[in-house]
């Protein structure tokens, strides 16, 4: 059966489509439970368990006043009904918190928060950005990602894998605040790792295998940001 309802004016949050289902069950609901109470405590008269039941499946995602008042009716936080929040704004959803509770807390009027939010751009100074993570409770992966620097990380990385690590210790230090000791060990330790999957080892028969940034060095490389995470949580403990 085809579902129809408003047009979402904002991109859908991640949805977890299998929390839903089972925080559903847990509760002893049907899904014609669960759209009428959306219906009835939450003024969304276009909800049928079809609808329920096609979030349920994930064919396709409640916007966010949906997900909100999902989580009204299973007595549960948005959280709990979120897949990894991955922008400003998802992580905002996942908190249940407004817009206007996290401009306040950061000290940034509601419009140009929300055009932060919108643009994925933020411009927020240090004592700013140390409120953000607060008031989000953003790991240093996220606020990094949220506050538009993964892109950059990736390039210094990628550079600094490929050339001379040294060089690049200061650049990424800019963008990740990490120790300067941290990094280097980080970066020496992920650079000798692309090496050693790039460099050419004898095959059989004495010929040489291939070399170059393929293969296993090319998804090394794409993942370089995931690698970089992973090495700097291995050697901080």
């Amino acid at each position: 059966m085809r579902v129809h309802r408003p047009q979402a004016q904002q991109p859908t949050p991640p949805f977890n489509a299998p929390a839903a289902r089972r925080l559903r069950t847990a509760l002893g609901m049907g899904p014609e439970h669960v759209a009428y109470g959306l219906r009835a405590s939450y003024g969304l008269p276009y909800v049928t368990p079809d609808l329920v039941m096609a979030w349920e499946r994930g064919t396709t995602v409640p916007s966010s006043p949906e997900l909100t008042a999902l989580a009204g009716v299973l007595w549960c936080s948005t959280g709990e009904l979120m897949g990894a929040p991955r922008t400003l704004r998802e992580h905002r959803v996942a908190r249940d918190l407004a817009a206007e509770d996290v401009a306040h807390a950061v000290g940034i009027d509601l419009l140009t928060y929300e055009r932060m939010e919108e643009s994925g751009n933020w411009r927020g100074n240090e004592r700013q950005s140390t409120a953000l993570a607060k008031v989000l409770d953003l790991s240093l992966p996220d606020f990094i990602t949220v506050t538009g620097r993964d892109g950059r990380l990736a390039d210094l990385l990628r550079s600094a894998v490929t050339t001379r690590w040294q060089t690049y210790v200061r650049p990424v230090g800019k963008v990740v605040p990490l120790e300067r000791g941290l990094l280097e060990v980080v970066l020496e330790e992920l650079h000798t790792d692309y090496q050693d999957r790039t460099t050419a080892a004898p095959a059989w028969g004495g010929r040489p295998a291939a070399t170059g940034p393929g293969g296993s060095g090319r998804d090394f490389l794409d993942r370089v940001v995931d690698h970089f995470w992973s090495a700097v949580r291995a050697s901080a403990y």
